[in-house]
């Protein structure tokens, strides 16, 4: 559980790295609501093959983590994302802001960050779940062997990838562009005199440089 300040996909990746570092690994699959920073549209190359935020996916295969999105409207995969939220907001979210207030403070991602993480660490995560009937932590303990190692410093996608790509996509909308403005002009066949001296000047050179082959 982290607090941040936008939603940016920047911010996403970072907070994912933090994650990464507080689980100890990095599991082989993320699931995920259909936010624009994880995916930009469903099902645009036939169903069940969705275009996903170029950035995000290139973070995701340097994680070696593979991308699923929850189905719209159906809760047995949407629950699983939002259930958390409902628990931290009316566990730890309004108290601690509540708790803020009357001591003349307000709520800042410094302080929030600061305090949900004893939160976690003494409440959340040392509690019996009530679905598993077993403290997280302990579970955590188990599902530990099952991840893959913490990943290096993400840097983002690499400029020569990056540059190679919209290269190709710039050589190919300029090949479009270029097809559909292809001009015949019309015109009648006395404009085409000015070429015939210069050809027939040109053959005749020619066949006497070679004995008059080409004539022939």
């Amino acid at each position: 559980m982290e607090y941040v300040n936008d939603e940016k996909v920047e911010t996403l990746i970072q907070c994912h790295m933090n994650a990464f570092s507080y689980f100890g690994g990095v599991p082989k699959e993320g699931l995920y609501d259909n936010m624009k920073t994880v995916i930009t549209k469903r099902n645009a190359y036939g169903r069940g093959k969705h275009k996903f935020n170029e950035q995000f996916r290139d973070f995701a295969k340097h994680c070696g983590m593979d991308l699923k999105v929850c189905k719209p409207y159906r809760a047995q995969t949407k629950g699983k994302v939002e259930r958390f939220n409902h628990y931290l907001r009316y566990t730890f979210h309004n108290a601690f802001k509540v708790r803020l207030s009357m001591m003349g403070y307000k709520m800042t991602r410094e302080n929030a960050n600061a305090e949900v993480r004893d939160w976690l660490d003494y409440t959340a995560n040392a509690r019996i779940h009530q679905t598993t009937l077993q403290k997280p932590f302990d579970l955590l303990a188990q599902e530990q062997l099952q991840l893959q190692p913490v990943p290096k410093p993400y840097l983002g996608i690499h400029p020569l990838k990056a540059s190679h790509r919209s290269i190709t996509d710039q050589q190919t909308q300029a090949a479009k562009k270029m097809q559909s403005k292809v001009h015949i002009p019309q015109r009648d066949l006395q404009s085409y005199d000015v070429f015939i001296p210069a050809a027939v000047a040109y053959l005749l050179t020619y066949s006497m440089i070679t004995g008059g082959v080409a004539w022939q």
